[in-house]
């Protein structure tokens, strides 16, 4: 019946009674039906009949039929904000809010046509999941902002443990707890509130059925229409399926989650270089010191990014000057990571196993496997001392093991006494200085192959060391008035330019600690692969920045230079924008071929 015209009379017998005042045993009971009445009225919410009962519905009618006006609203308004809120932080604009949601539309023809209590169950079951959905499109926007790609159902929820770490090491062990206490109370919130609007809204449909029937098939009449004609605003389709597309998505990417595993351990089972006998390995490498470094987040957009290429463009100019001027020569590409924002560890043993390492799962099986890396190949040639520089591993690493390293030094082995920037336990200078000390300067020493993690550049980017003299650089004590000199990264991040430019001085910082390490200590037998692991998170690149990440190799022997003469790459420390882009987990390979025992430069690959 409709909204505008339905009312309940009270028998006559009541009537009678009211305009005659109360009995001197009191006040008549209330019949049966107005009893029902009131008790329908107050459990629906309906503001015209909630306050004929009793209490402060009797005393503030107008309060009582505001409020509950009020609560409809936000029920309406909490449930079109889950249907229609996009996932991806680029994607939210007033437009977004302003379609018809075909997924509401269904729900509210099926909660019309149940059955009372079937329909208390559903309504309670549709709000909960709408709350589900809403907490799944938060985790995207958390993810798409950080990571550049949507959150996995099925692989990442270990990755809430890392979050709660990198919380932790940014803000303070107080200020982590209060984040999750939050995110926990939201969570709770939402499942909450969501589900008590949807039976609020369903018992209001209920009560006015007609009214409601009808504003059902007149809004699955304009979706349709909408849909046949295209019909958008600000290039937003009015008629909005968006739910139930994000719904399908996430089934197939579970079913494909679960997939991935098998399909995983046949590619891992394919080793070309697994039988390779160790007098074949890297024998055009042999007597030299290798080192592979990774700079924690240094992507392309670093060195072609308008906003940053001219100074970091600047930096690497001048490093490949100076390094020319101690004899020594460098080439350089682009490789593409698998992992963007964050995720250094699936970079890190994508290019070390030669797979494709996108996902947590991935990564736990080839860690778990007997898979033979890069650096486990030096380590099988034993002609070298294989040895691994970590400052970002802050405790027990068993991962570690399928690496190949005869020594593993994290930030609790490092001697340092300084203190923490931010995230990054160590500053790159010292972590250069320390294995300087410990690994490289020992007398009397074997070849040495070393993979060095620069972290000084991983988010928030603040504060940021300077670069000193490196004898001045001690056990590390001399940071301190540096750290407290930074910038607040709780500052910095205030201001998107900001948080640009204090990652576009991490990376200067990160590359000037390895440039300058090579000038002081490099020698003739020195050789320096260094690359990014990923780009850094969307709020510096922007959208559609891609994955790629320079890599540069520096070497003082002109012979280790000649092995990768054909592979096209650029001369010098910055690679052109056409320079040549591999898959980061080809890079193995190519690599173990290039030094191979075949004598000259390897084929040519062909680049993507």
């Amino acid at each position: 019946m409709s909204l505008f015209t339905r009312s309940r009379q009270l028998p006559k017998t009541d009537k009678a009674t009211t305009e005659a005042g109360p009995t001197p045993d009191g006040p008549p009971e209330p019949t049966p039906e107005g009893a029902m009445g009131h008790q329908e009225a107050a459990a629906s919410g309906d503001p015209d009949q909630a306050v004929a009962g009793s209490g402060w519905r009797d005393k503030h009618p107008a309060a009582a039929r505001t409020v509950a006006r009020v609560s409809t609203a936000l029920a309406v308004g909490l449930v079109l904000f889950a249907l229609l809120l996009p996932n991806e932080l680029t994607r939210i604009t007033p437009s977004a809010f302003v379609r018809i949601p075909v997924e509401g539309i269904s729900g509210a023809a099926v909660l019309l046509v149940l059955p009372p209590r079937a329909r208390r169950v559903v309504a309670v079951l549709a709000g909960a999941g709408l709350g589900l959905l809403t907490i799944l499109k938060l985790l995207d926007i958390g993810f798409y902002w950080s990571l550049d790609r949507p959150f996995d159902l099925v692989l990442d929820w270990i990755l809430f443990d890392d979050a709660e770490a990198f919380l932790r090491d940014s803000v303070g062990q107080a200020g982590a707890i209060g984040a999750v206490i939050g995110i926990v109370v939201l969570v709770l919130a939402l499942l909450v509130l969501m589900a008590l609007a949807v039976v609020r809204l369903s018992r209001l449909m209920v009560r006015h059925s007609a009214t409601a029937t009808r504003t059902t098939l007149v809004l699955g009449t304009v979706w349709i229409a909408c849909v046949a004609l295209g019909v958008q605003i600000a290039g937003t389709p009015v008629a909005s399926r968006s739910t139930a597309t994000l719904v399908q998505d996430r089934a197939h990417q579970v079913r494909a989650s679960l997939k991935d595993e098998r399909e995983f351990a046949k590619l891992t089972a394919v080793d070309d270089f697994r039988d390779t006998p160790a007098d074949q390995l890297l024998t055009g490498l042999r007597g030299k010191d290798v080192i592979f470094a990774f700079v924690e987040s240094y992507g392309r957009s670093a060195v072609q990014d308008p906003q940053m290429a001219s100074q970091v463009g600047a930096v690497l100019a001048d490093g490949t000057s100076r390094l020319r001027a101690a004899g020594f020569s460098s080439r350089s590409g682009f490789l593409t990571s698998p992992t963007a924002g964050g995720g250094s560890w699936l970079a890190h043993s994508t290019l070390m196993s030669g797979l494709w390492i996108n996902n947590q799962q991935r990564y736990t099986s080839v860690t778990s496997s007997d898979r033979l890396t890069l650096t486990g190949a030096f380590q099988r040639a034993s002609a070298w001392r294989t040895v691994g520089i970590m400052p970002g591993v802050t405790r027990a690493w068993p991962e570690g093991q399928i690496y190949g390293f005869d020594e593993i030094y994290d930030s609790r082995q490092l001697g340092y006494n300084g203190p923490k920037f931010s995230w990054a336990p160590v500053p790159d200078q010292y972590s250069l200085s320390a294995f300087e000390r410990l690994e490289n300067s020992k007398p009397g020493r074997e070849p040495l192959m070393s993979e060095i993690i620069l972290v000084s550049s991983h988010n928030p980017w603040a504060p940021i060391p300077k670069m000193i003299g490196w004898d001045e650089v001690g056990d590390g004590s001399v940071y301190d008035a540096m750290s407290e000199e930074g910038k607040d990264p709780k500052e910095v991040w205030k201001d998107a330019d900001q948080v640009r430019t204090e990652y576009r001085r991490s990376i200067e910082y990160s590359v000037n600690s390895l440039i300058s390490w090579v000038e002081k200590y490099g020698d003739d037998n020195t050789v320096l692969v260094f690359l990014g692991d990923h780009q850094p998170a969307p709020i510096v690149t922007g959208d559609d920045a891609g994955r790629d990440v320079p890599i540069a190799i520096v070497a003082h022997d002109p012979a280790v230079m000649e092995r990768i003469s054909g592979w096209g790459w650029h001369e010098g420390l910055k690679p052109g924008p056409k320079a040549p882009v591999w898959r980061m987990d080809t890079f193995r390979d190519r690599f173990l071929t290039a030094y191979g025992p075949r004598p000259g430069p390897a084929p040519s690959p062909s680049a993507r």
